[in-house]
């Protein structure tokens, strides 16, 4: 897949693109529906698919205060992208110029005249342009006058429920990773550098790598069945996020205990998919009572991984 930064830098035109374009944050099964759609259309009319997205978010730029805690990163997403077999990804850097264009200009100057575009896909409640004036049916009105066909996707839903980036935000907020699985068509994971922690956990026979995740959306608190990627390799592990009431501390932690690991992995970046979430933290009280209960995490957190494929994670 390629990746072109900014729509300045298309260069010689794209070979009858097949678009679809927004933020796509979280890459759920919603946003994958029209990434197969626009895959499938380019592939019947011999052209080129190509997503069309934003960095950073659009709220960064226009409501900080209101900007949500993102669930991908952009090098999350556009690996996510990748994987749905898109051809190009063009990443626009959204500024306070680019947010105040009007919708007909935006159709017009990038989607016409840079791009070069003969079909748009979009989600059912897509929205464009300054102030978010372009609605569907103006995008539609701007397909009939500069020669482009517009395809409106229906929304996905899941046990009655429309799939959305805020659903799946709420939901893993909650702590429901299953649910959070069925929405993202993968498991939540975030990704970060592993730092010192108290080391607790070396004391009491269990030791952690504790995780820096300043710019991740992080489950509820709680303990959970995990997998975790090092340097390509895949480990079973039991994390847990939160206050670690037994030991009063006084910031939230992730960290993640990696089944049948001994290595030095201070300072490597790694990725914790979240499987199911086990327990709420308890005080114990004692050291003792929590390395017990670490024990019994650990062999429930064996069961259940018995039967999790990676393939089944991403």
């Amino acid at each position: 897949m390629k990746i072109i930064r900014g729509s300045r830098n298309i260069k010689n035109g794209i070979k009858d693109p097949i678009l679809t374009l927004g933020n796509f944050d979280g890459v759920h099964i919603g946003h994958k529906e029209i990434f197969r759609q626009v895959v499938e259309r380019a592939k019947d009319v011999k052209g080129t698919s190509v997503v069309y997205t934003f960095e950073p978010h659009p709220l960064h730029v226009v409501a900080p205060a209101k900007t949500p805690p993102l669930l991908t990163t952009l090098r999350k997403k556009i690996e996510l992208i990748a994987m749905s077999g898109i051809d190009i990804v063009v990443c626009a850097d959204f500024t306070k110029r680019f947010a105040d264009q009007h919708p007909k200009d935006f159709a017009r100057d990038t989607l016409v005249e840079k791009i070069g575009v003969k079909e748009v896909f979009v989600g059912y409640d897509y929205t464009f342009g300054k102030g978010r004036e372009g609605s569907i049916a103006y995008l539609k009105k701007m397909g009939e006058e500069f020669g482009f066909k517009v395809t409106v996707i229906d929304a996905i839903t899941v046990n009655g429920q429309i799939v959305s980036s805020t659903l799946v935000r709420d939901t893993i907020e909650e702590g429901d990773m299953e649910k959070a699985m069925r929405l993202l068509g993968r498991y939540y994971s975030i990704e970060g550098k592993v730092v010192d922690g108290i080391k607790k956990g070396s004391i009491i026979g269990f030791p952690t790598a504790n995780i820096d995740t300043s710019y991740d959306l992080i489950p509820h608190t709680g303990v959970y069945v995990v997998k975790t990627t090092i340097d390509g390799e895949i480990f079973n592990g039991v994390a847990n996020v939160g206050f670690n009431p037994t030991f009063h501390r006084d910031r939230l932690n992730v960290e993640v205990h990696i089944l049948d690991f001994e290595r030095d992995i201070y300072g490597k970046n790694i990725e914790i998919y979240f499987i199911k979430k086990m327990r709420d933290e308890i005080d114990f009280g004692a050291a003792e009572g929590l390395k017990r209960q670490i024990k019994k995490d650990i062999d429930f957190a064996q069961e259940i991984l018995t039967g999790i494929r990676f393939n089944s994670l991403i």
